[in-house]
């Protein structure tokens, strides 16, 4: 077993991290303080590749495996995880508008999603409906010219902000079986947005409800099959699961190492604070606790990459174990700064509010306990 990476894995980490480093490190605060992104940062990104991930070579993309996306994840998310975690969302769209749309609607909108002209927003969640997903209620009732959309989502990052909107619409009857994904483009009559939401963590990610009032979409614009897509949500989220993980990852990585920095500054009872036994350990328990998560969440990566039938189990283990080691490595981190670690100069306590919600999205970790047990209930019976 090989768990080194290869060089063009090491290369693709290594240019993610100059580009974050160049292009958004020095700004993730003035966009948290704007509560936006620019627009012309995704098009930067797009001339690296990362506009379209997974999307294959002869659609324009990248190709590039899941594992080699987590490199991207990390990469970026060191210098800022809700830039990243945005990117992330935009490519779980664009590689599903591959696998599961028609030839016209891949004519229509991959070339502008690859380069990242357009931007597009995964639109799942509803008011009354986020664990309990295949209860949605938004209606697409069939008219002569294609579907005709009542209902709201929310929590959508890029409400208001995106130019497309990737939505699982109730098609049929209740339960997972009635639900498909429809996408709809901004500018759309009926298509409205609520206020921005006021939020504990990624700021400047545009957040905010997404509303259909009588919003009338052609059929072309169908993903795939009718009354498919809760499945097609379903696999999507193993690979978004995977890429919040190495967004964690990456900005507890980014915060352990600004803390060690810190310590060997800081002085306290006539020496620097790096020298307290006690603080070393707290430093080796939390790169252990990196290292590990690194680890099995390439394990996971490498079994979605390789169809093993226990992926899915794999990558809900993978978000629960590393999303929640992010977080506490990141508080840590904080409390290892003592009172500096609470101001907005010396960024920690943004990475703390911005990993926090990466608990709760992409299926909460409750859930991606409920998954675990059911796999291992389904595998001893």
């Amino acid at each position: 077993m090989d768990f080194a990476l290869t060089e063009e894995q090491t290369a693709i980490f290594d240019m993610a991290c100059a580009f974050g480093e160049e292009h958004i490190a020095p700004f993730a605060a003035q966009w948290e303080e704007d509560g936006t992104i620019p627009r012309d940062l995704w098009p930067k990104l797009a001339e690296l590749g990362f506009g379209g991930l997974y999307v294959s070579e002869e659609n324009g993309g990248s190709g590039l495996s899941r594992l080699d996306a987590t490199m991207v994840f990390e990469a970026l998310s060191r210098s800022c995880a809700s830039v990243a975690a945005f990117l992330s969302i935009h490519n779980m769209c664009a590689a599903m508008v591959e696998k599961y749309g028609s030839d016209d609607l891949k004519v229509r909108l991959l070339p502008d999603m690859v380069t990242m002209e357009k931007v597009c927003s995964y639109c799942l969640t509803e008011p009354g409906s986020g664990s309990d997903a295949a209860a949605l209620r938004t209606k697409a009732e069939r008219t002569n010219e294609g579907y005709r959309l009542n209902g709201a989502k929310a929590f959508i990052s890029g409400g208001g902000y995106s130019d497309l909107y990737l939505s699982m619409v109730r098609t049929g009857a209740d339960g997972p079986k009635g639900i498909s994904a429809i996408v709809i483009e901004d500018g759309t009559a009926g298509l409205g947005f609520g206020a921005p939401e006021r939020k504990m963590g990624w700021k400047s990610q545009p957040t905010a409800q997404v509303q259909f009032d009588d919003c009338d979409v052609p059929a072309g614009n169908l993903l795939g099959e009718e009354g498919r897509g809760f499945s097609y949500a379903m696999a999507g989220l193993d690979g978004g699961r995977l890429n919040i993980s190495a967004c964690s990852l990456g900005a507890a990585q980014a915060a352990l190492e600004a803390t060690l920095t810190y310590m060997r500054e800081r002085s306290a009872f006539g020496q620097t604070i790096d020298r307290f036994q006690a603080l070393q350990f707290r430093l080796a328990d939390m790169e252990i606790e990196l290292q590990a998560a690194r680890t099995f969440l390439r394990q996971a990566a490498w079994k979605l990459d390789n169809g093993a039938p226990d992926a899915t189990k794999f990558c809900a283990m993978a978000k629960k174990f590393v999303t929640e080691a992010g977080s506490r490595v990141a508080d840590q981190c904080l409390q290892l700064h003592g009172g500096y670690g609470y101001l907005a100069d010396y960024g920690i306590e943004k990475i703390v509010r911005d990993l926090r919600v990466h608990q709760i999205l992409e299926g909460t970790n409750e859930i991606m306990r409920v998954i675990v047990a059911r796999g291992l209930l389904a595998e001893t019976a």
